[in-house]
């Protein structure tokens, strides 16, 4: 918004109002911003959670004993606090004029909107039930097609329906008309994945935190076509712009983690979760690095590996691979201590977040 009016002026403004300008600079407006605005609002606003909620998030029965006690009564929906903080700052300092940051943005809200009738229905009902799978997925399927097809007529025709590969330069993999689907699959797979990883205090938003720094990296270099070409990367005119919602997710995830430590004074919910899979994964299509994401969201890829193998393999034979899935569950189960967890899972997102980086130059 801010850009927007400076832009129109431009003329009549120099100095200070040319740093409107750049992307880096408004990278960084939009991270302090909605750092500030998680940090201001998150008192009142978990408070008024507790107040509406009482009993607050329903603990899985079948999960760890100890979740029942030490984290029965904490409120849920805290997710919404990240969205307000998101949305209020990539308002105010993205371009609004650009389609890659409206179809981002949708994408999450549609995300989120799915996960907040999910909590409020476990919530209401007083059970971990919610949404049913059926319903929940074909919203998450639709949303994430509509998105699919949104960011492919944005994208230049030379790489409108293709998948380009991390560590090789020259190759693509040509989807055609299928490229969609993929897209589809991408998105709801990341919004799903980030939802099974959210079940210790603090475990998802950092990965998510360092996967949005990477990817506020990498748009910025795809949009710029000077480092683009250096790169060898593919440059895609307008995804720069992305950036700066990186940034503010990154000062959104900041601000809900000064609460969501342990002990959790809030959970993110499903309302959290799934908005936040959402936007990594739409902004992942939108650079074409759907495949770097799998590498830097590493973990949340494990969580949902674990739960995929543990139900068909335990379908097929009656056994378990693992003590309980997702996999952070199965540490607890091991004797493990939640911090433990919660922190070496933040290391391993780290290092996947550092080879990231590394393919960009390796391409």
């Amino acid at each position: 918004m801010l850009f927007n009016l400076i832009a129109t002026h431009s003329t009549s403004h120099g100095g200070f109002f040319n740093l409107f300008h750049y992307l880096t600079f408004r990278s960084g407006c939009a991270c302090l911003t909605a750092l500030l605005i998680s940090l201001a609002l998150g008192n009142p606003f978990i408070a008024q959670l507790k107040r509406i909620q009482r009993g607050g998030q329903p603990i899985r029965t079948l999960g760890p004993e100890r979740h029942i006690l030490e984290k029965a009564g904490t409120p849920t929906m805290g997710g919404m606090l990240i969205l307000i903080a998101l949305f209020s700052a990539t308002l105010l300092w993205a371009d609004l004029t650009n389609g890659f940051v409206w179809a981002v943005m949708l994408t999450t809200a549609a995300f989120g909107a799915v996960g907040f009738a999910d909590d409020y229905l476990k919530l209401s009902k007083r059970n971990t039930k919610g949404v049913s799978k059926r319903m929940r997925l074909g919203c998450e399927f639709l949303a994430s097609l509509i998105a699919g097809i949104w960011l492919q007529h944005l994208t230049p025709p030379e790489l409108r329906n293709d998948v380009a590969l991390p560590f090789v330069k020259d190759i693509l993999i040509p989807l055609g008309y299928a490229f969609p689907i993929f897209a589809m699959i991408t998105i709801t797979g990341f919004g799903n994945a980030v939802n099974f990883t959210d079940g210790l205090d603090g475990l998802a938003i950092v990965p998510v935190i360092i996967a949005a720094l990477v990817f506020a990296f990498i748009s910025y270099l795809v949009g710029n076509h000077v480092f683009a070409d250096y790169l060898q990367l593919h440059p895609i005119p307008g995804t720069g712009e992305l950036s700066v919602f990186c940034a503010a997710l990154i000062g959104a995830g900041l601000g809900f983690l000064w609460f969501n430590a342990p002990p959790a004074a809030v959970f993110m919910g499903d309302t959290g979760s799934l908005s936040l899979g959402g936007a990594l994964g739409s902004i992942a299509v939108a650079v074409k690095h759907e495949l770097v994401l799998c590498l830097v969201g590493g973990v949340f890829v494990a969580e949902t590996l674990s739960v995929v193998i543990q139900v068909l393999w335990f379908k097929r034979t009656g056994k378990r691979v693992f003590l309980m899935a997702p996999l952070h569950h199965h540490f607890e189960k091991k004797g493990w201590q939640e911090p433990k967890i919660v922190i070496r899972f933040w290391i391993v997102s780290i290092v996947l977040g550092l080879c990231g980086l590394a393919t960009l130059k390796l391409r």
